[in-house]
Protein backbone atom coordinates (compact mmCIF):
# COMPACT_ATOMS: atom_id res chain seq x y z
CA UNK A 1 0.00 0.00 0.00
CA UNK A 2 2.73 2.44 0.71
CA UNK A 3 4.81 1.65 -2.02
CA UNK A 4 2.37 2.38 -3.99
CA UNK A 5 1.39 5.62 -2.54
CA UNK A 6 5.08 6.67 -2.48
CA UNK A 7 5.57 5.85 -5.88
CA UNK A 8 2.57 7.89 -7.40
CA UNK A 9 3.80 10.62 -5.61
CA UNK A 10 7.51 10.23 -6.41
CA UNK A 11 5.69 10.51 -10.31
CA UNK A 12 3.56 13.22 -9.66
CA UNK A 13 6.77 15.28 -8.00
CA UNK A 14 8.75 14.47 -11.37
CA UNK A 15 5.69 15.61 -13.84
CA UNK A 16 5.49 18.31 -11.24
CA UNK A 17 8.71 19.23 -12.43
CA UNK A 18 7.42 19.77 -16.06
CA UNK A 19 4.03 21.64 -14.99
CA UNK A 20 4.63 23.80 -12.09
CA UNK A 21 7.27 26.18 -13.12
CA UNK A 22 6.12 26.26 -16.73
CA UNK A 23 2.23 27.72 -15.66
CA UNK A 24 4.21 29.75 -13.24
CA UNK A 25 6.42 31.08 -16.10
CA UNK A 26 3.46 31.92 -18.22
CA UNK A 27 1.80 33.79 -15.98
CA UNK A 28 4.43 36.18 -14.54
CA UNK A 29 4.95 36.52 -18.61
CA UNK A 30 1.69 37.89 -19.10
CA UNK A 31 1.43 39.98 -15.91
CA UNK A 32 4.40 42.01 -16.93
CA UNK A 33 4.66 42.28 -20.74
CA UNK A 34 1.07 43.35 -20.44
CA UNK A 35 2.36 46.23 -17.72
CA UNK A 36 5.74 46.71 -20.05
CA UNK A 37 3.84 47.08 -23.17
CA UNK A 38 0.90 50.09 -21.43
CA UNK A 39 3.94 51.29 -20.07
CA UNK A 40 5.90 51.61 -23.52
CA UNK A 41 2.41 52.65 -25.32
CA UNK A 42 1.02 55.20 -23.27
CA UNK A 43 2.64 58.29 -21.41
CA UNK A 44 5.10 58.83 -18.36
CA UNK A 45 2.71 58.86 -15.67
CA UNK A 46 5.79 58.60 -12.96
CA UNK A 47 6.00 61.83 -12.59
CA UNK A 48 1.86 62.74 -12.31
CA UNK A 49 0.82 59.70 -10.04
CA UNK A 50 -1.33 61.46 -7.28
CA UNK A 51 0.36 60.74 -3.81
CA UNK A 52 -1.86 59.94 -1.17
CA UNK A 53 -0.83 60.56 2.14
CA UNK A 54 0.01 56.67 2.93
CA UNK A 55 1.79 56.46 0.13
CA UNK A 56 5.89 56.83 -0.05
CA UNK A 57 7.13 57.75 -3.10
CA UNK A 58 10.04 55.94 -4.84
CA UNK A 59 12.67 54.20 -2.08
CA UNK A 60 16.10 55.36 -1.97
CA UNK A 61 18.38 55.19 -4.40
CA UNK A 62 15.88 55.29 -6.88
CA UNK A 63 14.43 58.95 -5.79
CA UNK A 64 17.09 60.18 -6.89
CA UNK A 65 16.53 59.51 -10.34
CA UNK A 66 14.69 61.00 -12.61
CA UNK A 67 11.22 59.87 -13.13
CA UNK A 68 11.74 59.43 -17.36
CA UNK A 69 15.04 57.14 -16.85
CA UNK A 70 12.69 55.00 -14.13
CA UNK A 71 10.05 54.91 -16.27
CA UNK A 72 12.36 53.75 -18.93
CA UNK A 73 13.91 51.22 -16.39
CA UNK A 74 10.43 49.91 -15.45
CA UNK A 75 9.60 49.51 -18.95
CA UNK A 76 12.07 47.87 -20.78
CA UNK A 77 12.53 45.85 -17.27
CA UNK A 78 8.93 44.26 -17.38
CA UNK A 79 9.60 43.58 -21.50
CA UNK A 80 12.89 41.97 -21.52
CA UNK A 81 12.73 39.99 -18.25
CA UNK A 82 8.90 38.50 -19.12
CA UNK A 83 10.15 37.41 -22.04
CA UNK A 84 13.16 36.10 -20.62
CA UNK A 85 10.86 34.30 -17.75
CA UNK A 86 8.24 32.83 -20.78
CA UNK A 87 11.10 30.69 -22.28
CA UNK A 88 12.77 30.20 -19.43
CA UNK A 89 16.07 31.64 -19.80
CA UNK A 90 18.66 32.85 -16.92
CA UNK A 91 14.84 32.21 -14.82
CA UNK A 92 16.82 33.01 -11.80
CA UNK A 93 18.66 36.07 -12.75
CA UNK A 94 15.23 37.23 -14.68
CA UNK A 95 13.04 36.24 -11.60
CA UNK A 96 14.85 38.19 -8.85
CA UNK A 97 14.93 40.95 -11.29
CA UNK A 98 11.35 41.26 -11.29
CA UNK A 99 11.44 40.39 -7.97
CA UNK A 100 13.00 43.54 -7.38
CA UNK A 101 10.96 45.67 -9.78
CA UNK A 102 7.37 44.03 -8.17
CA UNK A 103 9.03 45.40 -4.44
CA UNK A 104 10.00 48.77 -5.36
CA UNK A 105 6.24 49.40 -7.08
CA UNK A 106 4.83 47.90 -3.93
CA UNK A 107 7.54 50.32 -1.13
CA UNK A 108 6.31 53.28 -3.43
CA UNK A 109 3.01 53.02 -4.27
CA UNK A 110 0.68 49.73 -2.25
CA UNK A 111 3.03 49.71 0.75
CA UNK A 112 1.64 52.30 3.90
CA UNK A 113 3.88 55.18 4.90
CA UNK A 114 3.42 54.36 8.45
CA UNK A 115 2.22 51.19 10.67
CA UNK A 116 2.01 50.56 14.25
CA UNK A 117 1.16 46.90 14.13
CA UNK A 118 0.79 44.21 11.97
CA UNK A 119 -3.16 44.36 12.45
CA UNK A 120 -2.92 47.50 11.15
CA UNK A 121 -0.65 46.63 8.61
CA UNK A 122 -2.61 43.62 7.12
CA UNK A 123 -5.43 46.55 6.49
CA UNK A 124 -3.19 47.04 3.22
CA UNK A 125 -4.19 42.97 2.33
CA UNK A 126 -6.30 44.08 -0.30
CA UNK A 127 -6.56 44.33 -4.22
CA UNK A 128 -8.53 47.87 -4.16
CA UNK A 129 -7.19 51.09 -2.82
CA UNK A 130 -7.69 51.69 0.53
CA UNK A 131 -5.61 54.15 2.62
CA UNK A 132 -3.70 51.66 4.79
CA UNK A 133 -2.44 50.38 1.32
CA UNK A 134 -2.86 47.71 -1.27
CA UNK A 135 -0.60 45.49 -1.63
CA UNK A 136 -2.25 42.10 -2.17
CA UNK A 137 -1.80 41.30 -5.62
CA UNK A 138 2.25 42.43 -6.13
CA UNK A 139 2.74 39.91 -2.62
CA UNK A 140 0.93 36.91 -4.64
CA UNK A 141 3.14 38.21 -7.76
CA UNK A 142 6.41 38.09 -4.86
CA UNK A 143 4.96 34.71 -3.95
CA UNK A 144 5.17 33.68 -7.53
CA UNK A 145 8.30 34.58 -8.30
CA UNK A 146 9.83 32.70 -5.43
CA UNK A 147 9.84 29.33 -5.86
CA UNK A 148 11.20 30.39 -10.01
CA UNK A 149 14.07 32.24 -8.10
CA UNK A 150 15.12 29.30 -5.92
CA UNK A 151 14.03 26.07 -8.15
CA UNK A 152 14.67 27.79 -11.48
CA UNK A 153 12.15 27.27 -14.74
CA UNK A 154 11.74 23.96 -14.84
CA UNK A 155 11.94 20.77 -17.26
CA UNK A 156 10.69 22.51 -19.72
CA UNK A 157 13.14 25.64 -20.16
CA UNK A 158 16.27 26.81 -21.94
CA UNK A 159 17.90 26.68 -18.68
CA UNK A 160 17.72 22.82 -18.60
CA UNK A 161 18.22 22.60 -22.41
CA UNK A 162 22.06 24.69 -21.47
CA UNK A 163 22.16 21.87 -18.27
CA UNK A 164 21.80 19.16 -20.53
CA UNK A 165 23.98 20.47 -23.86
CA UNK A 166 26.57 21.14 -21.07
CA UNK A 167 26.39 17.83 -19.09
CA UNK A 168 25.92 19.93 -15.92
CA UNK A 169 22.53 18.19 -15.26
CA UNK A 170 24.00 15.78 -12.62
CA UNK A 171 25.23 19.05 -10.98
CA UNK A 172 21.36 19.96 -10.04
CA UNK A 173 20.24 18.08 -6.00
CA UNK A 174 19.56 18.54 -2.71
CA UNK A 175 23.34 18.19 -1.58
CA UNK A 176 24.05 21.57 -0.53
CA UNK A 177 21.68 21.66 2.38
CA UNK A 178 24.23 23.71 4.56
CA UNK A 179 24.99 27.37 5.59
CA UNK A 180 25.57 28.61 2.01
CA UNK A 181 22.01 27.05 1.11
CA UNK A 182 20.29 29.32 4.39
CA UNK A 183 22.58 32.26 3.67
CA UNK A 184 21.56 32.49 -0.03
CA UNK A 185 17.71 32.09 1.29
CA UNK A 186 18.11 34.87 3.66
CA UNK A 187 19.55 37.25 0.98
CA UNK A 188 16.95 36.55 -1.39
CA UNK A 189 14.09 37.32 1.36
CA UNK A 190 16.35 40.42 2.34
CA UNK A 191 16.00 41.60 -1.12
CA UNK A 192 12.23 40.91 -1.06
CA UNK A 193 11.85 42.98 1.97
CA UNK A 194 14.43 45.85 1.88
CA UNK A 195 12.91 48.15 0.06
CA UNK A 196 9.43 47.72 2.06
CA UNK A 197 10.87 47.79 5.40
CA UNK A 198 14.60 48.13 5.19
CA UNK A 199 15.17 46.94 8.73
CA UNK A 200 14.18 43.94 7.75
CA UNK A 201 15.82 43.42 4.74
CA UNK A 202 19.29 44.26 6.69
CA UNK A 203 18.37 41.72 9.12
CA UNK A 204 18.01 39.34 6.29
CA UNK A 205 21.33 40.56 5.10
CA UNK A 206 23.31 39.95 8.27
CA UNK A 207 22.01 36.89 8.54
CA UNK A 208 23.18 35.68 5.23
CA UNK A 209 26.56 37.10 6.42
CA UNK A 210 26.74 35.15 9.46
CA UNK A 211 25.43 32.16 7.67
CA UNK A 212 27.71 32.31 4.82
CA UNK A 213 30.79 32.90 6.85
CA UNK A 214 30.19 30.42 9.47
CA UNK A 215 32.50 27.62 8.77
CA UNK A 216 30.52 24.88 11.11
CA UNK A 217 27.58 25.38 8.86
CA UNK A 218 29.65 24.10 5.71
CA UNK A 219 29.57 20.88 4.64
Amino acid sequence: MFDTYDNLTARLRTSGDYLWPLVLRLIMFWEFWESGITKLRGENWFAEIPWADWQRGFPWPLNLVSVDLNWLAATWGELIFAVMILFGLFTRFAAVSLLVITVVATAAVHWPAEWGSLQELWKGYVITPEGAGNFKLPLLFVVILLPLIFHGGGKISLDHLLLKMTGRESFIGDRFGDGIAAALMFAVLGIATYFLEPAWGITCFALALVLGLTPALRR
